[in-house]
């Protein structure tokens, strides 16, 4: 596991978490990962898998680890604990308490365990306890939906006042960077604002890191 990347830094900005699209060609979106880290400060990346057998899924993992994790970011995936040791994957993201019980064995102590799904302040404190390196709140559903900002804030700024473990906030849209920030995230995560950029991830990507060194300044 890489420890650096997803610990928190007390007192400064908070840092940039990437959610992926689906992986359907690697070598592009590992390129495109490595060049957003290599411009801005990326503690971790998410990536998303499609329905493959198991091989496929675990070579498109690999073809994209290269990238990420040479640019000093932690890589993360979706729903698979079960691959992400054959991957070279560095932990992974479980949705609702319930998965992150189950995977926390096959995990830890050398893989990262993150929790989402978490519909409740009970679930956020089950996954806690059952051992996950930090909780996401405002992650979008199956068809895409996020929950309001002001819900995502609220949220946040309760866990981040009563927690020490690390919080990631989910922003639909780049504007709702800086409010999740200053809300106490310790991380806060991009995805569609990224991809669906017509400028690039890139530039995107950059104005995220904006807002994020723009909340240190006004904190």
């Amino acid at each position: 596991m890489i420890d650096d990347p997803m610990t928190p830094r007390s007192g400064i900005t908070p840092r940039l978490y990437v959610l992926t699209p689906a992986v359907n060609d690697p070598a592009a979106l590992s390129d495109a990962l490595a060049e957003m880290s290599r411009t801005v400060d990326v503690a971790a990346v998410l990536l998303r898998l499609p329905d493959a057998d198991e091989r496929s899924l675990i070579n498109r993992v690999k073809a994209v680890a290269l990238g990420v994790q040479g640019a000093g970011a932690a890589l993360l995936v979706d729903g698979r604990p079960d691959i992400v040791a054959r991957a070279g994957a560095d932990g992974a993201h479980l949705a609702g308490p319930q998965s992150l019980q189950a995977a926390v064995r096959m995990l830890k102590p050398n893989y990262i365990a993150g929790a989402g799904g978490l519909r409740s302040r009970h679930d956020a404190m089950v996954a806690a306890e059952a051992g996950a390196d930090y909780v996401m709140f405002g992650e979008p559903d199956a068809v895409g939906r996020h929950p309001s900002r002001d819900a995502v804030v609220e949220r946040v700024a309760w866990w981040a006042e009563v927690f020490e473990i690390p919080c990631v906030a989910c922003a639909a849209a780049l504007d709702d960077i800086a409010a999740l920030a200053a809300a106490g995230a310790d991380f806060v995560a991009v995805g569609d604002a990224l991809f669906a950029d017509p400028r690039g991830p890139k530039a995107a990507a950059a104005d995220a890191a904006a807002l994020l060194k723009l909340t240190e300044t006004t904190t």
